[in-house]
């Protein structure tokens, strides 16, 4: 928290920044630095300071776009962190919306916290996650599985037509077990990969909470409980 209260104090004293919206800022950095991908510019309740979205992360920069700020922003009067909000609203998706039934569902204990995630079986993060994933109890697991690359598309599709077909993909992901059946059958991959296109979801792995964070990259265990303390899930 000292460290978080230190970035907005120096934010603070080095706000001399006239007024100005969000269209001229994105004029004044689309002119200086049009390699930059900064999205959702918006104001935010520091004067002079906007925050916006860049790879994922909330960077905040000042009307004329000479500087970019990464860190939390603390309204002191609370103590809220304002970043963590902006953070949730730039990467968060409809939970309700996704399509469970078109997903692998696994549940370890009571299964009562849900993630969902999208997978590639031949993604070296992916079954880092898959290891990680195991490490956690009390949770329930729906995988959709994304086959981005070419040679992952026909053991995907595969996968549907064992008995098993959850056992089909644990065997696929973390044993490089190719499913037995040789046959073609119904399979959700390319409603899959119109779920991802959707959702931004452009690589593999991505997590998506109960409470519709998404988040992208091999997570550790122990992050993916911190997340779930965080949010009270």
């Amino acid at each position: 928290m000292i460290k978080q209260l230190s970035l907005a104090a120096l934010i603070g004293v080095c706000s001399t920044f006239s007024m100005a919206d969000v269209a001229s800022v994105t004029k004044n950095l689309k002119q200086q630095h049009p390699h930059l991908k900064l999205e959702n510019i918006q104001a935010t309740e520091m004067k002079g300071i906007y925050s916006a979205a860049m790879d994922g992360q909330v960077v905040y920069l000042n009307e004329d776009a000479q500087h970019i700020l990464a860190g939390s922003m603390i309204r002191l009067k609370d103590q809220h962190n304002l970043t963590k909000d902006l953070l949730i609203q730039q990467n968060s998706v409809d939970w309700k919306k996704l399509p469970l039934q078109d997903a692998l569902k696994s549940v370890r204990g009571t299964g009562k916290r849900q993630i969902a995630i999208f997978s590639d079986p031949n993604c070296p993060y992916c079954k880092q996650l898959e290891a990680e994933l195991k490490k956690l109890n009390n949770i329930t697991v729906y995988t959709f599985v994304l086959p981005l690359k070419a040679q992952s598309v026909t053991p995907s599709k595969q996968v549907f037509c064992e008995k098993n077909p959850a056992q089909a993909w644990e065997n696929l992901i973390s044993k490089a077990q190719l499913p037995s059946s040789k046959s073609s059958c119904a399979n959700p991959i390319e409603r899959n990969l119109a779920l991802a296109k959707s959702l931004a979801v452009q690589g593999t792995p991505a997590i998506i909470f109960s409470n519709g964070f998404k988040v992208m990259g091999a997570y550790p265990a122990a992050q993916i409980e911190q997340i779930f303390k965080e949010f009270g899930l």
